[in-house]
């Protein structure tokens, strides 16, 4: 680390791409070296192999810059935002330098919390040009007051949701969440670890927010028949094992509209993604 700069160098292998593809329902065998990873992909890289004893309190792993200990010890993703300025080639070597902004603190109904965003950027090895400049927002928190039950689980019954374009009913199970835990090597207790999300206050284990958008990225290339160029979400709400999301994409003037709606037609996520 420099001056606040962090540097990771990978390798965008196929093999991991194509457990992706299964993941999402497409044909692995579609995919080979020299082809475009496609766009969002990428969260499949870059996952520091952080050892056991340096996991956070809460098992998340490093993010690939070194934040200060602000002793709170509960860590969520709260949105992310990408810009595509180009293609990262299926076997290629590639490099990642982060910085960490500032951090906000400040005091919600739930206690203290911290706010800081994370900027990656995304080149081949070799090269100055980014592919990829994403940021990923973080909110730090205290630990719970009280535990969570699966009594506190909403009802498996999705309501109704606007008209949209496309839609599409979800239903993340603990196999979704093993699987895409193992291929972003997420150590993250709250996606695997059931007691732990009870004593963190969920009534179940806890979807990581990057899975209903790989799903809306997928409902988004079928139906704006390309690759986007951006990407801006913002997770609302946790989203839990077993309960049904509506995925649903729209269109506005100057871009789609992507949701995730829980099963109390709640927006759990919101994102803009543009071509």
């Amino acid at each position: 680390m420099t001056g606040g700069v962090e540097t990771a160098d990978d390798v965008c292998a196929l093999p991991l791409v194509r457990r992706m593809a299964a993941l999402l329902d497409r044909d692995p065998a579609l995919l080979a070296e020299g082809d475009p990873l496609p766009r969002g992909w990428h969260v499949a890289l870059f996952n520091p192999p952080t050892p056991q004893s340096q996991l956070r309190p809460d098992g998340a792993a490093h993010l690939g810059v070194t934040l200060p200990d602000l002793g709170l010890p509960r860590l969520m993703m709260g949105g992310r935002r990408m810009e595509f300025l180009g293609d990262i080639p299926i076997g290629a070597h590639v490099r990642r330098t982060s910085r960490a902004g500032a951090v906000t603190h400040k005091e919600g109904r739930s206690g203290r919390f911290a706010l800081v965003d994370v900027e990656h950027r995304i080149c081949l090895a070799g090269e100055d040009a980014p592919l990829l400049v994403e940021t990923n927002s973080y909110v730090l928190r205290e630990a719970p007051n009280e535990p969570a039950s699966a009594a506190d689980a909403p009802s498996p019954e999705p309501k109704p949701v606007p008209a949209e374009d496309a839609v599409r009913v979800f239903v993340p199970d603990a196999t979704t969440l093993f699987r895409y835990s193992a291929i972003t090597d997420n150590p993250h207790r709250i996606h695997y670890d059931l007691p732990y999300a009870h004593a963190e206050g969920y009534p179940a284990l806890v979807v990581n927010g990057t899975v209903p958008t790989m799903f809306l990225l997928e409902l988004f290339r079928a139906h704006a028949g390309g690759e986007p160029a951006g990407l801006h979400s913002r997770n609302l709400a946790p989203i839990l094992c077993g309960q049904p999301l509506t995925l649903a994409l729209s269109r506005d003037e100057a871009a789609w509209r992507m949701r995730a709606y829980g099963p109390a037609g709640e927006v759990a996520l919101e994102a803009k993604v543009w071509q």
